[in-house]
């Protein structure tokens, strides 16, 4: 199997430099040009489903290419952000004030570090691994799954048996990540935050891209 990792377009926070978390924010007219890219790049892929994050930056996303690929998209709760919670809302610069070296833990990758009132990384990593697992349990040759960046790194590096702290940190607005899963449930990764289409009109494979090495 092949599953294609997306993150979501840019949104309006993410272009406010603001924490979004659980969320529920639209896409920019920059995200959406980025999530039209993602669908040009993956439109002659042999995909079968689509499942996505409920958010509507994620659902936007996935919209594009499901117009493209002709199916419909699935949504699933756990495919949601981090809840960041008190920090939801709030402009970065005014948490590095308020709340001194708490995004440097988070991005440290500290497994029991808790956004104040939200979730710990062991809990986003524990939900991550369980909704990618079920994705690859229906059955599907190739499904594409748009979410959130935290969610799809903290899955994919527990499914990759990857330390949390093993870079990368973040992945890139429309990026595509691509992993394979063989018989025996083992995943391999393929291809790690390949944002050259939105530079490149070229269809995903046919252009380089940030292989694992």
């Amino acid at each position: 199997m092949i599953l294609y990792l997306v993150r979501h377009g840019q949104s309006l926070y993410n272009a406010e430099g603001r924490i979004q978390g659980q969320a529920d924010t639209p896409l920019s007219e920059l995200g959406h040009q980025q999530a039209a890219a993602v669908a040009r790049a993956m439109a002659d892929l042999p995909i079968e489903a689509i499942y996505a994050s409920p958010l509507l930056r994620a659902s936007q996303t996935a919209g594009h290419l499901a117009q493209v690929l002709e199916l419909d998209v699935r949504h699933d709760p756990r495919l949601k952000e981090v809840d960041a919670g008190l920090f939801t809302n709030r402009i970065r610069k005014e948490i590095l004030v308020e709340y001194p070296g708490a995004i440097d833990h988070w991005r440290s990758g500290r497994l029991d570090f808790a956004f104040p009132q939200g979730e710990s990384r062991r809990d986003v990593i524990r939900r991550g691994a369980e909704v990618l697992r079920a994705v690859c349990e229906q059955g599907h040759a190739h499904a594409a799954v748009v979410a959130h960046g935290g969610l799809l790194l903290a899955g994919m590096k527990a499914l990759l048996d990857l330390q949390s702290t093993h870079p990368p940190h973040e992945l890139e607005n429309g990026s595509i990540t691509r992993l394979s899963v063989d018989s025996n449930g083992r995943f391999e990764l393929i291809d790690l935050d390949n944002t050259d289409h939105l530079n490149n009109p070229l269809p995903l494979g046919e252009s380089g891209g940030k292989a694992a090495g």
